[in-house]
């Protein structure tokens, strides 16, 4: 299971005092030489911690992968049409949220996902859609051509109890089976930390997952390079 860091939080640190540091690019590329297999930013239209400079200077200098989360909007797709990450993910954004709060809903949306997904690929970008565990999503999802979905893995996260975290836990299993018949990659994430990963990397289907705060947490306590080399060799337990 390849794992991917999410350094948001390091940007939204930066702009809290609207300073250039912590730089998130820095971050970033210290993460690399710890052995992660890619770099997450969201670049939201809001720019709450991510900026554009942010994305363009992740682009000339990430040499792993880098995977744009983004809203499927005019102005954000203009930009990842013209940086080309390997990957963009297509994620709901709210102005009141304090971060992704679900899936989208690709039915719901399909003709303006659909046309998203066709200009991002012009540009040779490999699209991923985040989306709940639900099969009518993932059918949607592959319809549209999609070549990945990123599981939302915050029910699974949140959930309390040993037969609550099975049953999420399996609806993430069920869901990353039928995406993976449909010829879908599968990428998980949202909520995924050093406890409940270890009962997680059991799921076959999973081929990456992307996690940002709990990293990103624990490297407050012991270092950037530890958490990070911590968190490897949870994704890794079942290779």
């Amino acid at each position: 299971m390849r794992f991917c860091l999410n350094v948001d939080h390091i940007a939204t640190l930066r702009n809290v005092r609207g300073e250039v540091q912590p730089d998130p690019v820095t971050f970033a590329l210290m993460a690399e030489q710890y052995g992660i297999d890619g770099i997450v930013v969201h670049l939201r239209e809001d720019r709450r911690h991510i900026n554009e400079r942010d994305v363009r200077l992740l682009r000339e200098l990430v040499t792993t992968k880098l995977d744009l989360e983004m809203a499927a909007i005019g102005e954000i797709i203009d930009i990842a049409c013209d940086v080309r990450p390997e990957l963009a993910t297509i994620v709901p954004e709210r102005r009141q949220e304090l971060t992704t709060e679900g899936g989208i809903n690709v039915i719901d949306d399909i003709n303006n996902l659909r046309n998203t997904i066709h200009a991002l690929h012009q540009s040779e970008i490999s699209v991923s859609l985040f989306i709940e565990p639900d099969l009518n999503q993932i059918d949607a999802s592959a319809e549209i051509n999609a070549d990945f979905i990123e599981i939302h893995t915050g029910h699974y996260a949140n959930a309390i109890g040993e037969e609550n975290i099975f049953d999420e836990l399996e609806r993430v299993r069920v869901a990353a089976k039928h995406a993976k018949k449909l010829g879908l990659g599968v990428n998980a994430g949202h909520g995924l930390n050093y406890i409940n990963m270890k009962e997680f990397v059991a799921i076959p289907d999973i081929d990456e997952v992307s996690i940002g705060h709990a990293v990103i947490a624990r490297s407050l306590f012991v270092g950037l390079e530890l958490a990070i080399k911590e968190m490897i060799a949870l994704t890794r337990m079942n290779s």
